[in-house]
């Protein structure tokens, strides 16, 4: 069995004296972090038993802050998943130790958002939310930065110039995607439909934009239905689409570029149709991994929440301790796509 590491072999590994990483160890001077986390790192490279304990030292001398989180539906497994990735993000800060304040609004109103807000960004240095983008919105977002309290949009982008940054994917990308796969995956062209949560939510309508934009400029043979605003509902989406495929026996394609997507996915399962819609809807949930193991989806865009909530996170502590940013700025991720094939 292997010897094993001891302080010697941390050191050299590490590239630190022996005595650097007795005071990393024991607290017993001062150590830059740049220093402890060197020695930290090289710990976990080589199964040193006391990396738990370096780590729980530099932790230490690390300042504290609150940070807040406004997500929507609660009941939602998507923003579930999201609240643990988040609390799981905040716990492992690298620069500093957070507290994570996350909490929910159902609604959609501006003005609901605005209440929940406000409450929340006085007990916070900082806060991230998804929002539509409405007059209501930025301006609580203006007075939130005049007191020093940066703001981050997630997922859809919401008071432009304002807010401290917006984190989540690209979201043209995102409906030009949908779009091709429509494209390429329909038996035929025809009618093609892009449900919207409400034109209010900046990510949705950029969705929408790529996805025509696509048609228009690379299948002209297709024609895109209007688009269904379903207030991210089920019930709403299910109506709509049963009554869209009794309307268009002709529907090719079908993307639902927000919530609601549970109704679309009954509706095809009610109908049993031998050649329905290709259906294209946005995260992986438990609902939309059975749709595609049943090839109802035929695919799933989705938001890495753990690189998503870590970005987040840093941009967070950077800006409480520097301040806001000349330039607002925006932070693009790359999307996942599942595939009937690869859940």
């Amino acid at each position: 069995m292997a010897n094993r590491p001891t302080i010697a072999d941390l050191a050299r590994e590490s590239g630190v004296s022996v005595a650097t990483v007795d005071r990393v160890l024991n607290n017993r001077l001062p150590v830059r972090e740049e220093t402890a986390r060197r020695v930290y790192e090289a710990a976990n490279t080589i199964g040193y038993h006391a990396a738990g304990l370096i780590r729980q030292r530099m932790r230490q001398e690390l300042p504290e802050y609150k940070v807040g989180f406004l997500l929507s539906k609660p009941g939602h497994q998507f923003y579930q998943s999201f609240a643990r990735e988040i609390e799981n993000a905040v716990a492992q800060a690298a620069h500093f130790r957070g507290i994570a304040q996350v909490e929910f609004c159902a609604s959609q109103s501006p003005e609901d958002i605005v209440a929940k807000l406000r409450p929340l960004a006085g007990r916070c240095r900082a806060v991230g939310l998804v929002a539509p983008d409405h007059p209501a919105i930025t301006a609580e977002v203006e007075e939130l930065k005049q007191k020093d309290i940066p703001v981050f949009s997630l997922l859809s982008d919401f008071a432009a110039g304002v807010r401290e940054g917006y984190i989540g994917v690209n979201n043209r990308k995102v409906g030009r995607t949908a779009a091709w796969m429509i494209a390429k995956a329909a038996r035929k062209p025809g009618k093609v439909v892009i449900f919207v949560g409400s034109h209010r939510y900046h990510g949705h309508e950029l969705r929408e934009i790529g996805f025509r934009a696509f048609f228009r400029e690379e299948a002209q043979e297709f024609t895109v239905l209007d688009t269904m605003v379903n207030l991210e509902t089920r019930q709403i989406t299910h109506e709509a689409m049963l009554d869209l495929m009794r309307r268009h026996p002709d529907l090719a394609g079908c993307y639902v570029a927000g919530g609601g997507m549970e109704g679309a996915i009954a509706a095809l399962r009610e109908t049993g149709i031998k050649s329905p819609p290709v259906m294209i809807v946005n995260e992986i949930t438990p609902e939309s991994r059975a749709a595609l193991a049943d090839n109802i989806v035929t695919m799933a865009i989705s938001t890495p929440l753990q690189r998503l909530c870590r970005e987040l996170v840093d941009l967070m502590g950077h800006a409480i301790e520097r301040g806001a940013a000349n330039a607002p700025g925006q932070t693009f991720l790359p999307f996942d796509i599942y595939l009937p094939e690869n859940i």
